[in-house]
């Protein structure tokens, strides 16, 4: 069934419409909350933040819109506020333990990927928020420019314009690991 009538059936109160979309959607936000956040305790609270509030606020929603943008937008919101509120964490979480035999696996190379990863991991935290939303969407979440531009409430050449300022910002930051 697709988004956009299980969220008319959830806002006519259809709990079980809901659990369908929280199931399609929790993962991929649950990805973009701990990108935001950087670690996964403070990305679970806002996922589960961002759909308690779009229960309460599935009336408002626009049915035209993407559902999966606009739980993008509240998602952003929820982590942008939390940012604000408190300061950041970063987690090595999302590390990917490399596989035995795998030439990745050697002591020195993990090390080598792990530093990379704390240094990636600390680039994208001196980004201005605008430009970090807009990278991890585009990067992390595969989402279009149209897409970026509807989630962060601005036009698509500013979503062009922060993604290369970001891009730009993290291969200067990033050059030394090349």
């Amino acid at each position: 069934m697709p988004d956009g009538l299980l969220a008319a059936r959830a806002a006519e109160g259809d709990e079980e419409a809901f659990s369908v979309l929280v199931l399609r959607h929790r993962l991929s936000l649950l990805a973009l909350a701990r990108s935001l956040l950087g670690n996964a305790e403070d990305a679970e609270e806002a996922v589960q933040d961002a759909f308690v509030s779009a229960w309460r606020r599935l009336p408002e929603y626009r049915h035209g819109a993407e559902f999966h943008t606009w739980m993008h937008r509240i998602t952003v919101n929820r982590c942008l506020t939390m940012r604000r509120r408190r300061p950041s964490t970063l987690s090595l979480d999302i590390v990917v333990e490399p596989a035995a035999g795998d030439p990745g696996s050697q002591p020195s190379r993990s090390a080598e990927q792990q530093a990379a990863t704390v240094a990636l991991s600390h680039a994208l935290a001196d980004l201005d928020a605008g430009q970090r939303v807009c990278w991890v969407l585009r990067e992390m979440q595969g989402l279009s420019y149209r897409e970026i531009a509807c989630v962060t409430r601005t036009s698509e050449p500013t979503v062009r314009g922060r993604l290369s300022r970001a891009r730009r910002s993290l291969q200067d930051t990033m050059g030394p690991w090349r």
